[in-house]
């Protein structure tokens, strides 16, 4: 297994940038060949301090392997993501990978 995770900090002068990230999200990315797991949401508040409260979307992809998820990478609709939804309302996103 490949794990792909997304934060995503949206912008905030655009108050329903989060909203526009997920249905990209969903429209976009959640059907592309090979994914075994696809899961997108809003942060959750929590009470813990060791919570990171400070991203708006989170994006969770399970790949069965990393050559499948280089492949995601550089699908025409994973690149029509970045171009037409995440260019439009993020200020910034970290990516951890874990296999």
């Amino acid at each position: 297994m490949f794990s792909h995770v997304v934060i995503f900090w949206t912008d905030p002068a655009q108050p329903g940038a989060a909203d526009a990230l997920l249905a990209g999200c969903h429209e976009y990315l959640r059907d592309i060949p090979g994914l075994i797991h696809y899961h997108a949401g809003k942060m959750v508040g929590s009470h813990r301090p060791v919570v990171d409260q400070s991203y708006q979307v989170a994006l969770n992809l399970v790949f069965p392997d990393k050559a499948t998820q280089d492949a995601y990478q550089v699908h025409p609709r994973h690149v029509e993501f970045v171009e037409k939804v995440f260019k439009k309302v993020c200020v910034k996103a970290v990516v951890y990978d874990f296999a």
